[in-house]
């Protein structure tokens, strides 16, 4: 304890600023653990989403669609799938965050001294501890039906860390969107703007097979980029790939993207929280 209490008293400035900025993060990461483990309901809607989602898209459509090159459909939707539930994940964010901010908890944190930036971002990490959890039950569930990653192993776990990228930078979103809108019930609504935005890409069906217009939106959705990168890094057959530079380069934009939304959300959602009741 002496030692923690030395560190404090002898950083200063910056440094001291980015010590607390940290401490606080990881208290209300704490915080929002011990709150998700309260809630089992909750812990089984997450988990078992993905469930309903191997079972819907594999079992019951997968037999009539078809991708091309005769590829497998399974083997072509389930990379997409983890993308589009970890890119889903940020509205389950605004809807926590709203029901914190409407039950008041977000002005007791206000009232404390900490870090400014300590909601939000502890907010964020616990998040991407829950995705782990999410990616981790997902990726179960496609072993036991048959998935087998045909890359490197490091090419699978870049593939998996590209796609908790994703779910981290879209985090923001949900943040931000949870202390812009009125309440819970608000925010529940906005559910249907992240479905079509999982379902407009390459998710499930190629691009290059869409109407010109609509396959346009969906190549350059962040959710298809993150999708056709774990395609490539676990080896699956990129079945339907066109021509266009966003598909040719699905790994840098699976970078990029996020990399770009953390970079405008982060800070908006930041500014947000301090700006709250004034």
């Amino acid at each position: 304890m002496s030692g923690t209490l030395d560190l404090r008293n002898v950083l200063t400035g910056p440094e001291r600023r980015a010590y607390w900025a940290v401490a606080d993060c990881l208290t209300i990461v704490r915080t929002e653990l011990t709150h998700i483990a309260r809630r089992p309901s909750t812990i089984a809607w997450q988990l078992g989403t993905p469930v309903v989602f191997v079972l819907l898209f594999v079992y019951v459509f997968g037999s009539a669609m078809v991708v091309g090159d005769g590829a497998d459909y399974r083997d072509y939707a389930l990379p997409g799938m983890f993308a589009m539930t970890m890119a889903n994940g940020f509205m389950s964010t605004a809807v926590v965050v709203a029901v914190v901010r409407e039950r008041g908890v977000m002005d007791r944190y206000r009232s404390m001294p900490m870090a400014p930036s300590a909601v939000v971002s502890g907010r964020g990490v616990a998040d991407v501890i829950g995705a782990c959890l999410d990616l981790a039950v997902l990726a179960a569930i496609a072993f036991a039906v048959g998935w087998r990653p045909d890359g490197h192993p490091g090419g699978v776990l870049g593939a998996f860390g590209l796609l908790i990228l994703l779910r981290f930078a879209l985090t923001w979103v949900g943040v931000l969107l949870g202390l812009l809108v009125p309440n819970q019930e608000a925010a529940g609504n906005l559910f249907a703007v992240a479905f079509p935005f999982g379902m407009i890409s390459s998710v499930f069906t190629p691009p290059a097979m869409m109407p010109d217009w609509l396959g346009a939106i969906a190549l350059w959705n962040p959710v298809s980029s993150t999708a056709n990168a774990v395609r490539e890094l676990c080896g699956t057959p990129t079945a339907g790939l066109g021509g266009s530079w966003v598909e040719q380069h699905a790994l840098l934009m699976a970078v990029v993207w996020p990399l770009v939304i953390t970079a405008v959300f982060l800070p908006l959602a930041v500014r947000r929280f301090q700006r709250l009741s004034r």
